[in-house]
This record gives structure tokens, sequence and C-alpha cells, in this order.
């Protein structure tokens, strides 16, 4: 089972329809964020789709009123996004309004040293806003995988677990995935690499390797 994510944080289509070729087979998803959408507009996400043939995570991190949401998410899933990624900290009515258009991921708590200072006093409270909206699954971070077991602890188990920050963020895999992560998101280890295929089939033996132990 392939449970990486190439999050593709660079501004060039050719360069990320490259780097999405070389890496497809050793992935489970591609997720784009606004790097890529601003380099190389909104349709590098049906391109991406159709070159690979993997889910695509829409990574917006959308923070505003339930019309704005579903503006956003209305054109993001036309153009062929599987999944969206929404903060919770904005209230269920803003969830809510991507939830009714399409497959959700909600951000419960995320990977750098400033989460700590305004989200992570409140993830337990928008663990809750997951329970109750059961979207696909939640964001939480590969770089504090003490926070992943808590949060998988607290959340529902149908909801995934997407981790990312393994890496140039100093995330391993190991330890996230014995916290209780089901897919693992990483960027620039691949995309910064000589040979991204080669640093992505790496990463897909060591989750492997970690998920058969």
């Amino acid at each position: 089972m392939n449970r990486l994510i190439l999050a593709l944080d660079v501004y060039e289509k050719e360069r990320a329809l490259r780097i999405a070729r070389e890496t497809k087979e050793f992935l489970w998803g591609i997720k784009v964020n606004w790097p890529l959408i601003i380099g190389a507009g909104l349709r590098i996400i049906t391109e991406l789709k159709q070159v690979t043939g993997l889910p695509i995570i829409a990574d917006l991190k959308l923070a505003d009123i339930p019309n704005t949401h579903r503006l956003i998410a209305k054109k993001v899933f036309e153009v062929g996004a599987d999944y969206l990624i929404t903060h919770g900290f904005v209230g269920k009515d803003s969830v809510k309004a991507v939830m009714e258009l399409g497959e959700t991921i909600i951000v419960v708590e995320m990977s750098h040293p400033g989460a700590k200072e305004f989200i992570q006093p409140v993830t337990d409270r928008l663990i809750e806003l997951a329970n109750e909206l059961e979207p696909f699954g939640v964001i939480a971070p590969a770089t504090r995988p003490e926070r992943v077991r808590c949060i998988r602890k607290k959340l529902h188990k149908s909801i995934k677990i997407l981790s990312p920050g393994v890496g140039a963020q100093g995330g391993k895999v190991g330890e996230v995935l014995k916290a209780g992560a089901d897919y693992i998101i990483v960027g620039r280890s691949i995309y910064n690499a000589e040979n991204p295929g080669d640093a992505a089939k790496n990463i897909w033996g060591e989750i492997n390797a970690n998920a058969k132990g």
C-alpha cells in the first residue's frame, strides 16, 4: 500500500509534471499548494491527474466565510481535485461549505514551530469538530509525533491522519507512523533531490519497512 504523498511545492509547470512522472509509482497522491497554483495556474491540477492518475489534494488551507469557501471549492473540484484542505478554526459552517462539494481534510495542527502559539492550544476543539463532521482526514505534524499520538487517540478511527514535516523539517518516518499517521507528506526531500524518483523510492521503502514492523 502506498502511503506517501508528494508535496509538490514548485512554481514551474514542466518541472512539476516531470517530477510527478518520475515519482508517481511510489506515491499515494500529490498535494498541490499555492506556489504551484500561482506559478502554473489552477489547471495544473487537471494536468497532474492526467499524467499520474493519482489523487490530487488541493492544499489551499482555506480560512474564510462559508460563501468564499464554497466559491473556491467549486472551481477546485471542477478542475479535478479529489481533496481540499481547509482550516478548522474558522468554524463548522465554513468547513461544511467545502464538505458539501467534495472530500475535505481539516487542519488540526501544523508542522512548523509557530503552530504552538495559536493552533496547538485549540487542537482539542478542532478534533471535536472533525469527529462531528467526519471529513476524509486531518493534518497533524510529523515534526511532533507525540502530538500525532495524542490526536490519534482522540480522533475517530475512520478519519485519516496526514502528516507533513518528514525530511527537511526534521520529522522521522518511523516515529510518525508508530504514532498513528496514515499518510506521510514529503516535499523538499523529494522535489529538490537530484533524482526525485530515487528519493521517493527510498522514502516509500522506509514507509513500507516501518509499516510492516
